[in-house]
């Protein structure tokens, strides 16, 4: 069997809208990659009964909307070309090595057999269309923020709003918190996150709900909420998180471009958290907010 192979340059602000593009156009997977010296791009990988032109016209007719709506895209034009079934599954496994990420942890892929350094425990992630694999500089920060937050504190209860593919949710119980509450609004991603947890081990200290953190009930707040998510989504939830953090609870968030942490940090002041450590990674900031309410 033989597959197409979808080149797409693109720039941070735009990529998740371009990879969810690719997505509902049939992909069988997206890969973000950054190599040093090159611009970033996504590679999506199609069946080959997929019309190739027909895919070329219909994201250089995607990018084109984003540009009329003023915002950016990246000047190289998107490619396309056949890929054999060796090269697809080579070329799809390539993108995601095994990552040691922070002081603990270390991501990997479950075709990956080789063994965690010591001092480390392994996180395993199938690489999918839900969000989080810790290779993008966002949940890389996230995840190494979290170990610093387990570090100091390691028998708090957690919840993570957005789990995505449930790598947040799972490295905290692999570092030894005892209960997660991991939401998500995406079927797609609480499937995802459910098959993750039940291949670390870990589904019996993971609750997996869809719901948005609106839906949780009053008064049960969290010593450490998680959140890797985007900016616009950070602003709009800033009463669910002064809501639910606990006093002198912790709040990390990902998913926030370098240039925009300053305005995630300036809204959430008023509702009392302060800002205790900044990550940037790729161009990606991770927030550790306290709450300093008494």
């Amino acid at each position: 069997m033989a597959f197409w192979q979808l080149s797409v340059p693109t720039v941070p602000e735009t990529s998740d809208g371009l990879t969810n593009f690719l997505w509902e156009q049939g992909a069988l997977g997206v890969v973000e990659e950054e190599s040093p010296g090159e611009p970033p791009r996504l590679r999506a990988f199609f069946a080959d009964t997929a019309s190739s032109t027909g895919l070329l016209r219909a994201v250089v007719a995607y990018r084109a909307s984003l540009s009329r709506m003023g915002l950016p895209v990246a000047p190289a034009e998107p490619e396309i070309a056949p890929l054999l079934e060796e090269a697809w599954a080579s070329a799809w496994q390539q993108s995601f090595p095994a990552r040691e990420v922070g002081r603990r942890l270390r991501v990997t892929p479950p075709w990956d057999n080789t063994v965690a350094g010591p001092g480390r425990v392994s996180v395993v992630v199938e690489p999918g269309r839900a969000f989080g694999t810790g290779h993008h500089g966002s949940t890389e920060g996230c995840l190494a923020l979290l170990d610093l937050a387990l570090a100091e504190q390691p028998d708090a209860r957690i919840l993570d709003i957005g789990t995505g593919t449930g790598i947040l949710a799972i490295a905290a119980v692999m570092l030894g918190a005892p209960a997660v509450l991991a939401i998500d609004v995406d079927p797609d991603a609480i499937a995802a996150a459910r098959k993750n947890a039940e291949a670390n081990g870990g589904a019996e200290r993971i609750a997996l709900a869809m719901h948005g953190p609106e839906d949780l009930p009053e008064g049960g707040r969290f010593p450490l909420v998680l959140a890797n998510l985007l900016t616009h989504t950070h602003l709009a939830l800033v009463p669910q998180y002064a809501r639910l953090v606990a006093p002198r609870g912790r709040l990390i968030l990902g998913g926030i471009l370098a240039d925009e942490d300053d305005r995630v940090v300036a809204a959430l002041a008023p509702a009392g958290f302060t800002l205790r450590r900044r990550l940037v990674l790729e161009g990606w900031s991770s927030l550790l907010l306290g709450a300093g309410r008494s």
